[in-house]
Formats: structure tokens, C-alpha cells, sequence
């Protein structure tokens, strides 16, 4: 199958700068046109000249490759922009055929400091966001399939994190987020296959401008060499994800950077209990719980901090 993306449509949100941009530009040289969303339209500089936005930029740059790309300033978890991009991408291209949701926002603080804004602000963008647009798009995939009397062709390539998995101690608002992406990619895995459109998410570990005071020490950036964290080394999964080879891909879970893909499985039964009795009372979990926990390490619960130690080799 070819990871050809020619005469196919993606709309990229979070796409004016770090991994988004990174991604625009990637599915922009393997053929495709590119709706680039970021939350900010033009305006003027200090001295008032004219100032282009940060969609402006990367458009900019997919047109000097050669590429189609047309700008979109607007929030992605309002319901009403999520609309816009899609119909932006029909009017602009005649359809949409990948959708690769991006745009995400941090406030980190511990649990017992966090504020409801820094919680509210979170979840809104990553996980309200990625539900917006995909909405649209999934009604406007519906809606062809439909008309067609046949599946079409879809892709949602979505953005999780590490977080989610590891269970960032300083996160709770972003690894909450996160770990409703994944949910949500599962379920519209399910849903949406018989429309022909697939549905899998990213966890990318890059440095951008939202991650730049969480990579430093010694994950700082090299002094010299390739970085290991650049937003180059996770763009070609999403290319190839996007792409016609990836369509038996659905519903899965990948852990990107540095030259590596980890695929992520099903999280394991890892003991079963039943009662001998009716009902299970507290003293017979006791019995019965009290002992496996006793044998196991502590902290050793479902978060998975063995993927933090993932290189490549």
C-alpha cells in the first residue's frame, strides 16, 4: 500500500508551531492539502506593522514546498470552530479525509494547588478540543458513507501523552486529558470502522515551546547532533498513520520519539478474585486481596512508568 497522501485533505489543529507545525509540514510533503489551525489570528507588532499569525507561518512554509494550505485562527473546543474547519476544508479542497488533533495547552501544579481554572483550562482544550472537531468530522465521514452507499476514506490521528500512562505526579489536569483521548480514539475506533474511517492515538515525546521547561537537565537539548526530542521523529508516524498502508490501524495506542515506536497493548488481568460466598464481604477481600498486594512492590499499580525508560536502540 502507498503512503502516498496526493489529492487527500488534513486539517492539523495546534499547526502553527512545535509538533503540530512538524506534522503539517510532514503530510504537506507526502502529498496532501493542509487546513493548519492555531488559536490566534493576525495582527500588529509593536510598532504597528502588520504581524502574521502562527498558522500564517506554516502556511507559508507548505506553499514554499510546493504544497495546498489555507490558515484557520480559531479555538478548536468551541463546537462552532470545529465546524468551520471542516467546512473550510471542503470548500477549500472538496473534502476532508484526515483529521490530526494536536492543539493542547499545560498548566502543571500538584493536585492539592491546582485551581479550578488550571483544571477547567486543561481538559477544555485537549480533551473538549479533540471532541469538537472530531464530531465534525465524523458527521461530515457519516454523512458521504451515506450518500455513497459505501465506506470512504478517514483518518483521526489524535494526541495523547506519557502522562496518561506513567501518571504525572505534577499533571492531574493534562494526564486526566490525556487519558480521555484515549478513550475517546477507542470508542470512535469502534464506531466509525464502518464508514471507513480509522481512529488511533499518539503519546510524542518532543521539545517544543509547551514542553521546553519539562525536558531540561539531562534531557536538554544536544549541544550538537541530531535531538533526540525534535517534532521530526514523531511526524512520520502521523504521515504514515494518515496514509492509505495504514488502514487495517484502528484503535491503537503508540509511544513516539527518538527514532522508536512502541506499540501499547491491553492492560492486563493481573489477578482475579471471586467470592465463596453470595456476596463478597469486606473480611473475605481482606483474606483474599491482602496477601496478593502484600507480594507486590509498592507503587506497582496500573500507571505503566516502564515507558518512560523507552529509548531506542
Amino acid at each position: 500500500m502507498t503512503t502516498s497522501l496526493a489529492g487527500l485533505t488534513a486539517i492539523v489543529t495546534g499547526a502553527g508551531r512545535g509538533l503540530g507545525r512538524a506534522e503539517a509540514l510532514e503530510l504537506a510533503r507526502a502529498g496532501a492539502n493542509v487546513v493548519v489551525n492555531d488559536f490566534g489570528a493576525p495582527g500588529r507588532d509593536g510598532s504597528g506593522a502588520a504581524s502574521a499569525a502562527p498558522a500564517d507561518d506554516t502556511v507559508a512554509e507548505i506553499l514554499a514546498l510546493g504544497g495546498q494550505a489555507v490558515a484557520h485562527y480559531g479555538d478548536v473546543a468551541e463546537i462552532g470552530t470545529a465546524q468551520e474547519l471542516v467546512d473550510l476544508a471542503v470548500s477549500s479542497y472538496g473534502q476532508l479525509d484526515i483529521l490530526v488533533n494536536n492543539a493542547g495547552i499545560l498548566r502543571d501544579r500538584m493536585i492539592f494547588s491546582m485551581t479550578e481554572e488550571e483544571w477547567d483550562s486543561v481538559i477544555r482544550v485537549h480533551l473538549r478540543g479533540h471532541f469538537a472537531t472530531t464530531r465534525a468530522a465524523a458527521a461530515h465521514w457519516r454523512s458521504r458513507s451515506k450518500g455513497a452507499g459505501a465506506p470512504v476514506y478517514g483518518r483521526i490521528v489524535n494526541t495523547s501523552s506519557e502522562a496518561f500512562v506513567a501518571g504525572s505526579a505534577g499533571q492531574p489536569n493534562y494526564a486526566a486529558a490525556k487519558g480521555g483521548i484515549v478513550g475517546l480514539t477507542t470508542s470512535c475506533a469502534s464506531a466509525l470502522a464502518r464508514y471507513g474511517v480509522t481512529s488511533n492515538v499518539i503519546c510524542p515525546r518532543a521539545r517544543t515551546r509547551m514542553t521546553e521547561d519539562v525536558f531540561v537537565g539531562s534531557m536538554g537539548a544536544p549541544e550538537s547532533g541530531v535531538d533526540p526530542l525534535a517534532p521530526e521523529h514523531v511526524a512520520p508516524l502521523v504521515a504514515y498513520l494518515s496514509s492509505p498502508a495504514a488502514g487495517a490501524v484502528n484503535g491503537q495506542c503508540f509511544v513516539v520519539h527518538g527514532g522508536m515506536v512502541a506499540v501499547l497493548g491491553a492492560p492486563p488481568v493481573l489477578a482475579k478474585f471471586d467470592t465463596a460466598k453470595e456476596v463478597f464481604t469486606p473480611g473475605e477481600l481482606d483474606e483474599l486481596m491482602t496477601p496478593f498486594y502484600a507480594e507486590r512492590k509498592p507503587g506497582d499499580g496500573f500507571a505503566n512508568t516502564a515507558v518512560l525508560g523507552l529509548r531506542h536502540e
